[in-house]
Order: structure tokens, then C-alpha cells, then sequence
């Protein structure tokens, strides 16, 4: 289906496509990953480049106010001594461990345009990002 949708994205004008990674759907359980079928973000963005668009890679790792937990993998909350989304080190080294091994996945397939690939931005975290966006249309930041 990802051909057909992005196609269409194509004819309807589009340069580019974005995704999200999600961490509880990579992730499930503490260092075991699954990027099988829908969760191949590797062959999502080869297919984006064969259909001769861009790729914007939001990798997290809070997504989503809309989705459960924002998105985290449950077994966060289960680490004592965790605060999420903040100056915390338990925190930090988890999102470290996570965003390192998406990166170097990206890496290593060439997704990224300094290596020929299709992927023009990536995007670390989500509200926050939002949040100066927001302020630099209104010419705040």
C-alpha cells in the first residue's frame, strides 16, 4: 500500500512524506526491537526515494500527545527513579540507547541526503519542536 499512497503524494504535489518512529511499537520490551511488515521504516523511506520524494524522519521519542503514553514503550515507567521528558539521566540513557540505534540504522541503509538518500530532516522529539514553531510564526523566536 505504501507505494500507491506515496505515488498519489507525488501527483497530488507533495516533495516530501513524514513519519513517525514509534518507541512502544519498535520496542515493545526493553532491548528487544521488531521492524517487520508496517514497521520497516528502512524500506518505507528506499520505497520514498523510488518514488522520487523526500523523507522527513520524526524519530521520537515522545511522538505523540494523541497516542497512549505518548508514545514511550511501557516499560519506561517501570525503571526506578525515571522522569520522562526531562533532564533526567535514567531518562536520557534510555532515549540515548533508542534514537542512537534508529540513527545508525538510517546510517547504515544511506537514508540520509548527505549519503545519497531520501531523508532531508530528522526531527528529535515532537511538542516541543511544535512549541517554536508555533512562537516563530508569530515572529517570537
Amino acid at each position: 500500500m505504501w507505494l500507491d499512497l506515496i505515488q498519489k503524494a507525488k501527483d497530488g504535489g507533495l516533495d516530501a512524506v513524514e513519519t513517525y518512529i514509534f518507541w512502544k511499537a519498535h520496542e515493545p520490551i526493553c532491548r528487544q526491537y521488531n521492524f517487520e511488515g508496517n514497521l520497516d521504516f528502512v524500506k518505507f523511506f528506499k520505497l520514498v526515494q523510488e518514488g522520487g520524494l523526500y523523507g522527513i524522519l520524526r524519530l521520537g521519542p515522545y511522538v505523540c500527545a494523541e497516542w497512549n503514553y505518548g508514545g514511550f514503550p511501557v516499560w519506561l515507567n517501570n525503571i526506578e527513579g525515571i522522569e520522562l521528558r526531562t533532564d533526567n539521566e535514567i531518562y536520557k540513557n534510555e532515549m540515548r540507547i533508542f534514537v542512537t540505534n534508529m540513527v545508525d540504522m538510517c546510517k547504515e541503509a544511506k537514508l540520509f541526503t548527505s549519503q545519497g538518500g531520501p531523508i532531508i530532516l530528522a526531527q528529535i522529539e515532537n511538542e516541543y519542536g511544535n512549541i517554536l514553531w508555533a512562537y516563530k510564526d508569530k515572529g517570537v523566536a
